[in-house]
């Protein structure tokens, strides 16, 4: 693997603040949201609807400027990342890889995670490219950032809907991180193994991974099976969701 681009929110960064922070917009205990948006993952809907739930008819987006307006819009500092992601992104840099952060986030979220000063050739976000995954035209830009082969670019993620078949769709390789609500929920349905070429538990297991030519990193000999025979595939087992709900 020359580049491995990675996605942001339960990738790198913890959602806990984020829930915890709406939790006290809205007034309501953190554990009734956090409950809500589990009861939306399990059902293949969006994480937000929990708040819809809630606020019945909610523009969550209005409600977002609403927040910033009252000076409790976005933070994020070195608590929000997950222990293992300097430690992997370091490693990966050391070994060659380029290495890029890219998900879904807006300009703000952006410039927050670039003060991190993260371990990392590239940070962007999908309101800095002015386009949310899974739109095809995200992952273009994210191939187009990799700067290398689509076949030689890993994209990892935690969503199945978001990450790993778009991705996949557009020809990138693919690690599915067993990590927060959708990581783990999703993570042993059928079309995700069939899709994804590794799945992985923590991002640590990545610098092995891209050491060892892409041998898969899954220890299940079952799901390394199935990662091997999705890398042969890749952009038809994407198209074929099967009973997978769209998860967003």
């Amino acid at each position: 693997m020359e580049t491995i681009v990675l996605d942001i929110g339960e990738t790198l960064v913890r959602d806990d603040r984020h829930w915890a922070s709406w939790a006290d917009w809205l007034g309501v205990p953190p554990h009734t949201l956090g409950a809500l948006v589990g009861a939306a993952v399990a059902q293949g809907r969006e994480a937000t609807d929990a708040l819809r739930i809630l606020r019945p008819g909610m523009d969550v987006e209005e409600a977002c400027r609403a927040r910033a307006a009252a000076g409790r819009g976005e933070h994020l500092d070195e608590s929000d990342l997950y222990q293992d992601v300097r430690p992997a992104l370091g490693e990966l840099r050391a070994a060659g890889v380029r290495v890029v952060v890219a998900g879904d986030g807006t300009v703000r979220a952006g410039e927050l995670l670039r003060a991190l000063d993260l371990p990392a050739d590239l940070v962007v976000t999908s309101d800095e490219w002015g386009v949310r995954k899974p739109d095809p035209e995200f992952f273009a830009r994210v191939a187009e950032a990799s700067g290398a082969a689509p076949e030689a670019t890993l994209y990892v993620g935690d969503h199945p809907a978001d990450d790993l078949f778009p991705a996949a769709a557009a020809g990138l390789r693919t690690a599915h991180l067993r990590r927060g609500p959708y990581g783990h929920w999703w993570a042993d349905h059928p079309d995700v193994v069939e899709t994804a070429d590794f799945r992985i538990d923590a991002l640590t297991e990545l610098v092995a991974l891209a050491g060892s030519g892409g041998a898969s990193s899954d220890p299940d000999p079952a799901s390394a099976s199935a990662s091997a025979s999705a890398s042969a595939s890749v952009g038809a087992k994407a198209a074929r969701r099967g009973t997978l709900r769209s998860v967003r």
